[in-house]
């Protein structure tokens, strides 16, 4: 009889302390039951989806739940960002978005979901490597000597874009605003055919990781790399801050749950990405893609995306930057 007294006691207490941590407390105790989707909102076999199928790959076994990749491409990266932020917070879905998505679009056109609103940064994953390539005969084969190409006649040298206020066009714009030059923006419909061009001589520089191979290839030249140490695969090329540009450049890629997910679960897989972005092979698999591990805690990645967004709004402000 006493036993049972206890047996119950026991269960009573155990029910109280349930409910006194309330649904949040219980749902994250249980997760993950079942797989987890994670939306990179754009086509398959891009640096993004690289990195979020790594991610997936490595978080998986730990979480003891398959994460799945499902590609939701269109609008700009819009259409994945808005399935994600329209998910139930129960820490199924997560999304996988770079500088762009989160810190720069909505200060130029209306999209369907609120960076600050709709969700929940849970960590940074990396940055890139961009790199300030040129055609391989400009009379330039550094940042002084491209500065002063440029002063010389302001406007005549060209750089291409992935697109008009893409990361790739911002990057050029940055520098080229610290600089105190002028060069003509030629937005591109993507990286690759604004590398064509760069390679084919019909412009003069592109600010983009994508660079890399052709590098390598000597079918351009470096004039430069914005990240704040140097390319692992081009270590003779200095930082621009190396060569009197405090510039910031580059790009990150985050991972994101919607707004209410609870936060152990953020917690929880924000612990699980930090040891997979330390775990052998990652950072020589990222520098394939110009890329680095790059991790950053909740707090310290949402206090991040902060500042870039408030930076960009202004740089957007200041140079009339728009898009049709």
């Amino acid at each position: 009889m006493r036993h049972g007294i206890k047996t119950g006691l026991k269960s009573a207490l155990l029910a109280l302390a349930l409910a006194c941590a309330g649904p949040g407390s219980a749902l994250a105790q249980a997760w993950p039951a079942k797989p987890i989707r994670l939306i990179v909102p754009y086509p398959p076999g891009g640096s993004s989806d690289v990195v979020g199928r790594m991610i997936a790959d490595k978080i998986s076994g730990p979480l003891g739940q398959q994460v799945v990749v499902e590609n939701r491409a269109g609008a700009g990266a819009a259409i994945g960002a808005q399935a994600a932020a329209r998910s139930p917070a129960d820490g199924y879905t997560l999304l996988l978005a770079p500088t762009a998505v989160m810190a720069i679009t909505h200060h130029l056109r209306k999209v369907p979901y609120d960076p600050e609103q709709d969700f929940v940064p849970i960590a940074s994953v990396s940055s890139s490597y961009v790199i300030v390539a040129a055609r391989k005969d400009l009379p330039a084969s550094n940042m002084a000597e491209l500065v002063a190409l440029a002063r010389k006649d302001p406007g005549k040298l060209t750089f291409g874009s992935a697109g008009t206020a893409t990361a790739t066009h911002l990057s050029g714009e940055i520098v080229h605003s610290k600089a105190g030059i002028k060069v003509l923006h030629i937005p591109y419909k993507g990286s690759s055919e604004s590398l064509n061009d760069l390679v084919g001589g019909r412009i003069d520089l592109i600010y983009d990781s994508v660079a890399l191979v052709q590098v390598k290839a000597g079918n351009l030249k470096a004039l430069g790399v914005t990240s704040a140490t140097r390319h692992p695969e081009l270590p003779a090329v200095p930082t621009l801050k190396e060569q009197g540009l405090e510039a910031p450049g580059g790009s990150w890629f985050g991972l994101f749950a919607p707004r209410g997910t609870p936060p152990e679960i953020v917690n929880r897989v924000a612990a699980e990405v930090e040891k997979a972005m330390a775990s052998p092979g990652v950072r020589e698999q990222l520098v394939k893609f110009s890329l680095y591990p790059d991790f950053r805690d909740p707090g310290a990645f949402a206090a991040a995306i902060r500042t870039d967004s408030a930076f960009f709004k202004d740089l957007i402000q200041r140079l009339g930057i728009k898009v049709e």
